[in-house]
């Protein structure tokens, strides 16, 4: 059973539409909250967004290859070609440079093959259930970054400015998501979610976040995981795995983590070895668990 408090604080998040933001030393599972989320209230795939000093509100939103695409017009441009192929757009019947789809690359109807919007802007479009969207380790941000989040969380919309300023010629421009097989349609330029998504930001507590951030937020600390919430977790990654045998591989885990300051991680590596090839390891099991098991904080009592 999951913890009652992290159930109260899932529930609160999804009601009030706020962003919940975990908090926790490293693998105790804030990541995985994300999936179990996703998966029992049946809502898709997570959207994940890692964060690096270098991740910006721009690149979470959507990504514009600007340069791609005027390289491809200027390459069709110095080259003639024999005349329009399979699937090319030649209105004249020509087959002059021009025509293709390459040579599109900087009319209005060809700005979507280089938009791809990224995992905040795909969680934010129009879908009918909300989406799950994980925003992992966010401490890592640059010091602007979760500011920049806060307009973006209160109104659950954005602009993609390079198609806002040709809505008038081109409304409606369909582009590339988060989600490698999902297309979306831009109208005007403009995003806007019809449910607002899950959102799920963890810390690693290696930073203070501002005031006005952390208001916005719904904060939750996660303690060390016990066994019924080790074996959700084990299955979030592996479903098919609730055996007598994973179920003692948690159990000695328990033991093994007392002090060690261990992370989920480490056991589900444990889990994943013990699956493979269909059976348990006979010789050197213990030698194995052991190397898998090291403690993470050198200064943790054995």
């Amino acid at each position: 059973m999951p913890d009652r408090d992290e159930v109260d604080a899932v529930n609160a998040a999804l009601l009030l539409r706020r962003p919940l933001l975990i908090t926790g030393e490293p693998g105790v599972g804030k990541s995985s909250l994300a999936y179990r989320i996703a998966r029992e209230l049946g809502l898709g795939g997570v959207l994940r967004w890692p964060i690096s000093s270098r991740s910006t509100l721009r690149a979470g939103l959507y990504e514009y290859d600007a340069i791609g695409r005027a390289q491809d017009a200027a390459t069709t441009r110095h080259s003639p070609g024999p005349g329009p192929g399979p699937g090319s757009h030649d209105p004249s019947g020509s087959g002059a440079a021009g025509s293709g789809d390459v040579p599109d690359a900087l009319s209005d109807s060809g700005i979507g093959h280089y938009l791809r919007l990224g995992p905040l802007g795909t969680a934010l479009l129009p879908f009918s259930a909300p989406r799950v969207l994980l925003i992992d380790e966010l401490d890592k941000s640059d010091i602007d970054l979760p500011n920049d989040l806060l307009d973006v969380f209160e109104e659950g919309e954005y602009r993609v400015t390079e198609l806002n300023r040709m809505s008038a010629r081109e409304p409606v421009v369909r582009v590339h998501t988060a989600d490698p097989d999902l297309m979306a349609d831009i109208v005007g330029g403009q995003v806007r979610c019809r449910a607002f998504p899950v959102i799920v930001i963890t810390s690693n507590g290696e930073r203070e976040f501002p005031p006005a951030f952390l208001r916005r937020c719904l904060r939750f600390s996660m303690k060390d995981p016990g066994e019924a919430r080790l074996a959700d977790i084990v299955a979030s990654h592996f479903a098919e795995r609730s055996d007598e045998r994973t179920r003692r591989l948690i159990r000695d885990f328990l033991d093994h983590r007392g002090g060690r300051g261990l992370a989920a991680d480490q056991l589900l590596n444990a889990v994943y070895l013990a699956g493979a090839g269909g059976r348990q390891p006979a010789d050197g099991w213990e030698r194995l668990l052991d190397f898998l098991w090291q403690r993470l904080n050198p200064e943790a009592a054995e």
